[in-house]
């Protein structure tokens, strides 16, 4: 499964999308796609959405089952604390919490 929330997704992406993804909220895509397409599918929004904020989410072989990524300037950001994927409201760049 991959989960892919965005930001003020424009309608050409947001048409993309929706053929492989459902759209629950707005601009949260929800949808079982392989590796493939998932990362074709990001590679043409990264493309043609220049500073379009993205969290994706997806199936991996991870502790957890899933691996976090982010590109452009998402409004939450994944974090990796102790072997665990995170997701940060707020960021401060020097703090290092102990595991």
């Amino acid at each position: 499964m991959t989960v892919i929330v965005a930001n003020d997704t424009p309608p050409a992406i947001r048409g993309l999308l929706k053929r492989w993804f459902i759209e629950p909220r707005p601009n949260v895509f929800v949808g079982s796609v392989n590796a493939r397409t998932r990362n074709k599918t990001l590679d043409y929004i990264r493309r043609n959405g220049p500073g379009l904020g993205l969290l994706v989410i997806y199936d991996d072989d991870s502790a957890q089952g899933f691996a976090v990524e982010s590109s452009g300037d998402p409004k939450r950001r994944p974090a990796r604390r102790c072997g665990l994927e995170l997701i940060a409201e707020s960021w401060d760049e020097e703090s290092e919490p102990p595991c």
